[in-house]
């Protein structure tokens, strides 16, 4: 048995997260919005490179959100495939994402880099 935990004064309640309407898991604040927001992000950002050239500031705040989008659709991923349910739609926003800017800053580069090795790594296990 375990020793009781001394000092700790809280407030006696304990609070239970609330399920959604439909069972399983659900993304906090997800909605059809934030995913129509990531194709905007993926669509913004590949007009903005046709455009022309970019400052370096401009390449490491596309990076940055990129980056940012590709998290997003890789928890929403972790999390339909825990539900047992497959997603091909953010399959697709996830496959547009893994591709991008990588910025100008070294370091920026490195973590995008690794970001969207990590989303090719899903998408080609969910491929298999």
């Amino acid at each position: 048995m375990l020793p009781p935990i001394r000092g700790f004064q809280g407030t006696g309640r304990v609070a239970t997260p609330r399920r959604a309407a439909s069972s399983g898991f659900a993304l906090p604040g997800a909605s059809a919005r934030e995913a129509g927001a990531t194709e905007a992000i993926a669509s913004h950002l590949n007009m903005l490179g046709l455009q022309g050239e970019w400052s370096a500031s401009e390449r490491d705040a596309a990076a940055a959100r990129r980056g940012d989008a590709v998290l997003r659709e890789l928890a929403a991923l972790q999390l339909g495939l825990l539900e047992g349910r497959l997603d091909s739609a953010r399959l697709n926003r996830l496959a547009l994402l893994a591709e991008g800017e990588l910025g100008a800053d070294p370091a920026l580069q490195e973590i995008i880099a690794a970001i969207s090795l990590r989303a090719r790594i899903e998408l080609a296990r969910v491929h298999a």
